[in-house]
């Protein structure tokens, strides 16, 4: 409410509250401000009015982090299939290579049945037995590059680079979410494994990124510390769901 009095009449008043002062002894001065201290020092009632944080502050903001935590999950099993599909369609070439390394010259034939006529019409039974024996493997062979043109189709490399960003980035904005949540509906953080194994999980992907630069010039090493860097985060997501259920069960 807008106060009746004018600076003049508060001004006069502030005098009259001065000038009272010293009517009151040392004693009950300092027992007025021993009152005081802890109502203008308690930060629960300092801080009661605090931000208003809108839904983040509330049950949606507190059940947005669990539900996007849990699509997380199944996103990375996806993502990491994805990454499984590119790495056999490019091993795949070295395998094919190979099994032709270990069969006999069709000797100009177009594949391995005219090759095989061929034999028996020359009266060669010692290279139509090899043929004839090298018939599974020669199955085996169209059966690798039918997979890896199915693959090739399915593109699994640029699938699983683009989940793999998006992954990283919604990732790790989540998980940023979630401390931010608590902090705004308690004022403090819980320190325990839900929050560590989160931390945990952003460093690996952070770690797995980091290699794919020396991935895409063809070191191995590299390869092998993405993919382990990205199994053990898929551990720390399963130990964080796990930790993070009781949570979710106090929030609900």
């Amino acid at each position: 409410k807008k106060s009746n009095f004018d600076s003049g009449e508060m001004k006069k008043l502030s005098i009259a509250g001065a000038a009272m002062l010293p009517l009151l002894t040392n004693s009950e001065i300092a027992n007025a401000a021993g009152h005081m201290l802890p109502l203008l020092t308690n930060s629960e009632i300092a801080n009661a009015a605090g931000p208003d944080w809108g839904l983040f502050e509330g049950k949606t903001g507190s059940l947005l982090h669990p539900v996007m935590m849990f699509s997380m999950l199944a996103y990375s099993i996806s993502t990491a299939l994805l990454g499984f599909q590119w790495r056999r369609q490019r091993t795949m070439g070295d395998e094919i290579s190979a099994l032709k390394k270990s069969m006999p010259s069709f000797g100009g034939a177009s594949d391995i049945n005219a090759a095989i006529q061929a034999a028996e019409e020359a009266g060669d039974a010692s290279l139509s037995m090899q043929l004839r024996a090298a018939v599974p493997i020669n199955e085996q062979i169209a059966e690798l590059q039918k997979e890896r043109k199915e693959l090739a189709a399915a593109s699994p490399r640029d699938q699983h680079f683009s989940q793999g960003a998006l992954l990283a980035f919604l990732g790790t904005a989540f998980a940023i979410e979630g401390p931010l949540n608590t902090y705004a509906r308690a004022g403090k953080l819980f320190p325990g494994p839900h929050l560590y194994a989160g931390a945990g999980l952003v460093v690996c992907w952070a770690f797995a990124a980091a290699c794919v630069p020396a991935m895409q010039k063809g070191n191995d090493t590299a390869r092998s510390l993405h993919i382990g860097a990205n199994a053990l985060g898929v551990g720390l997501f399963g130990w964080q769901v796990v930790s993070g259920i009781p949570i979710l069960q106090k929030v609900w």
